[in-house]
């Protein structure tokens, strides 16, 4: 019998690549999510991708009706729980909203987990835990600054959650994946990020204005002290991210401890400037972009990549998709998604 897997916010971005993933490598994943940041049609995409159907509840995992998807589904082996709120700008004009939904969700969460003994958590945490950091890469150990962000926050209070819960000696498994900047599409061009209203993160805006839905993009800040002036970033292709938390569900899986927790970076190891991604995008794609420079965003950290050495040694994973390769899949999305424009507007 195959291990059911629950995957929070599982028709998201990340969530939904995940899926693919964890039925390819033989698990049943069982999707969860509310659609406040995610498309029902993204359901069909996936099943046409997959060539079957999917088990899907939809329900907010910080409600009580969450606890429905346990009661029905019986055993479940683990949880992938990705369901947050995840853009550092609205967060700092609207921390409470934040505070509420990606920290209560995850304490409902885990008392769920305890009350049907399901032991093994892989949590989406995020590199903003490390704020501002003084050296370069940061390593898992890598001392955490104050959060420049109440997004970031959230991401810190969590991780301290599952730790003190792990340290109570409660029945928890638990993996941190600490992932830095998520980007590209399944080579399908089915599915992809498809942010709701004005988007928050770089790539989507790029393929946006590409596509002549945006008028220009807006880089913040051409002053901070990087090689052009513009925040520098650790970009990942979705589907090594996606890869990523498979390895970590069997990774918690085999720990003999009842009580288990660790932490790995996910990342590629190399940092990009903004006008990097920027070139590379003209250069991968053959669409030339507007943009210009504009003033600093509250809440950005100047740079920031990451040592992934760790999870190369215990997960055996690697980043495979090179930046290019990335971009040239985010493209392919957003061209593909004139096809599917009726289903979520």
């Amino acid at each position: 019998m195959k291990s059911k897997i629950i995957v929070t916010g599982g028709a998201g971005y990340i969530g939904s690549h995940t899926v693919i993933e964890l039925i390819n490598a033989g698990y049943e994943p069982i999707l969860v999510d509310n659609f406040s940041n995610s498309f029902p049609f993204m359901l069909d995409q996936l099943e046409e991708i997959l060539g079957r159907k999917v088990t899907f509840y939809e329900c907010d995992c910080g409600e009580s009706e969450f606890e429905t998807v346990f009661q029905k589904e019986g055993k479940i082996d683990g949880v992938i729980h990705f369901a947050a709120y995840k853009a550092v700008g609205e967060s700092v004009a609207n921390p409470m909203k934040y505070y509420k939904n990606n920290v209560g969700s995850l304490i409902n969460l885990l008392g769920l987990m305890e009350k049907y003994e399901v032991k093994n958590l892989v949590f989406s945490s995020s590199c903003t835990v490390y704020g501002e950091p003084d050296k370069l890469p940061v390593k898992e150990d890598t001392p955490s600054q104050p959060a420049n962000s109440p997004y970031g926050n959230t991401k810190q209070i969590c991780e301290e959650i599952i730790n003190d819960l792990v340290n109570s000696k409660a029945p928890m498994k638990a993996i941190l994946l600490r992932y830095f900047n998520p980007i590209g599409a399944h080579n399908s061009g089915l599915i992809g990020e498809l942010p709701i209203g004005t988007p928050n993160n770089l790539i989507p805006f790029i393929t946006q204005t590409a596509a002549g839905i945006r008028e220009q993009i807006t880089v913040f800040g051409g002053d901070y002290n990087t090689i052009d002036g513009t925040c520098i970033r650790d970009y990942i292709h979705v589907v090594d991210l996606a890869k990523a938390h498979v390895k970590a569900m069997a990774y918690s899986a085999k720990q003999t401890s009842d009580s288990f927790s660790d932490v790995f970076n996910l990342g590629v190891g190399l940092g990009s400037t903004v006008l990097e991604v920027i070139n590379a995008f003209e250069k991968s794609t053959g669409e030339k972009l507007n943009y210009k420079i504009g003033p600093r965003r509250a809440g950005d950290v100047e740079k920031i990549y990451a040592d992934a050495s760790k999870s190369l040694a215990l997960l055996d994973w690697k980043t495979e998709i090179s930046l290019e390769e990335s971009l040239k899949d985010a493209w392919n999305w957003q061209v593909n998604l004139k096809k599917y424009e009726h289903l979520f507007k």
